[in-house]
């Protein structure tokens, strides 16, 4: 990662609660970032299609999305992107509070990066955010994107 140069963070999240926990995680992180929120999977896909409003977001670095989603679900959206020439190398980290094994394969099938099951407090919610920043940002190559 360019040290010089913001993450970009698509969230796709339909809590509130849980956008604003991510957003906290994230203003501790050590790395700077931008976090762009999604609230359903149809607007996360207009986002990462720049479509509309949306034409001048940048393309993110990773996804977190959340599988439970208004609209088009999180599976609906992962499968979309994966299929999508310009969005399938984006990596995906699956952040629920699903445990269902079915979820897990299913997500997996799909190619998703990771699968995280949301913590309930925020000092364990930021080990995570920690978690995926070091793994994501100081330790993966990714692609360049754009």
């Amino acid at each position: 990662m360019n040290k010089g140069k913001a993450i970009e963070i698509l969230l796709v999240e339909d809590n509130k609660g849980d956008i604003f926990l991510t957003k906290k995680a994230f203003e501790k992180a050590k790395i700077i970032n931008n976090i762009h929120v999604a609230m359903d999977g149809e607007e996360a896909i207009s986002m990462l299609l720049k479509e509309g409003e949306h034409e001048n977001l940048p393309t993110p670095d990773i996804v977190l999305l959340d599988i439970n989603l208004p609209k088009k679900s999180g599976v609906e959206v992962l499968e979309d992107m994966k299929k999508h020439e310009r969005l399938k190398r984006i990596p995906v980290v699956i952040l629920t509070s699903s445990q269902a094994e079915r979820d897990i394969v299913k997500t997996y099938d799909l190619h998703a990066n990771s699968y995280i099951v949301k913590p309930i407090n925020l000092e364990n919610f930021k080990d995570v955010v920690s978690a995926i920043e070091d793994f994501w940002f100081s330790v993966v190559v990714l692609p360049k994107l754009d």
